[in-house]
């Protein structure tokens, strides 16, 4: 039996859009979905044309976790006892945070409805979010029995601060857009019928930017909120050494050919 598509793939010039394509499921993780979305980065990483890539869902959900029917029925990755179970995660759901910690590209989460458990840690693994007025974001793994087992104690304190996101994973609460931006969840919230359009907007602007310069600042950003103060600057001159010698620096000083090629 072939394995069901649960991730689309599509690109739009310097844009790349990865949507979770399980609408009847709320676009809960399946299996399939985990390994057809680090394929979609992939594709995306190797596109030489993709500048930034938009994730969103289809349907009225952006993502709503774990499948809780395949909870109750302890089938596909919520299967087996428990050194199964953490294979199963080490193999599946946690392949999905490894392979965007390690993505080149600006990646947008376009936050369309409910980001719930996994998802709203989907969303926080991104680099910007923007969420549609309607939507609804929760770390809800409490709720359940369950604790984030794809790596949202990590994600989610070093998006809203570490009080705040003990705060929201103990409680398990739901959070509207306004509470979500006031915290600083989400960089920026918009009618549902604009999401898609702003989040290509905000992702065209960045994706016009010197590209290289635009990655080694994203890994310098993440790198340095692991290191201390020195190696923060080691990879700093690095980086910068790299930069000032690029040929999209030497275009922006008005001394090299504005028509010469680019990096991707």
């Amino acid at each position: 039996m072939p394995e069901p598509q649960h991730v689309r793939f599509a690109v739009d010039g310097a844009l790349a859009t990865i949507t979770l394509d399980r609408p009847d499921a709320r676009n809960a993780y399946s299996e399939a979905m985990c390994g057809q979305l680090v394929a979609a980065l992939d594709q995306a990483e190797r596109h030489a044309d993709v500048r930034c890539v938009i994730l969103t869902g289809a349907g009225k959900s952006f993502h709503a976790g774990g499948d809780v029917k395949a909870m109750k029925a302890r089938s596909g990755m919520f299967a087996g006892d428990a050194n199964e179970l953490r294979q199963r995660y080490l193999d599946g759901i946690q392949s999905v945070p490894r392979r965007i910690a390690e993505f080149r590209k600006p990646l947008f989460a376009a936050i369309n409805g409910a980001a719930i458990g996994a998802g709203l840690d989907l969303a926080c693994m991104c680099d910007i979010r923007i969420a549609a007025s309607s939507a609804k974001m929760g770390s809800t793994f409490v709720a359940v029995g369950l604790v984030p087992g794809d790596g949202g104690a990590f994600f989610l304190q070093r998006t809203v601060g570490f009080p705040r996101a003990l705060e929201m994973m103990m409680n398990g609460r739901v959070l509207d857009t306004d509470e979500a931006l006031r915290i600083g969840l989400v960089h920026e919230v918009v009618a549902d019928e604009d999401l898609l359009t702003v989040a290509r907007e905000r992702a065209n602007k960045m994706a016009a930017l010197p590209a290289t310069a635009l990655q080694m600042t994203k890994r310098a950003a993440y790198q340095s909120m692991h290191s201390d103060m020195y190696q923060a600057l080691e990879l700093a001159a690095s980086y910068q050494g790299i930069a000032q010698n690029h040929p999209d620096h030497l275009r922006a000083l008005g001394i090299a050919p504005a028509d010469g090629p680019a990096a991707s």
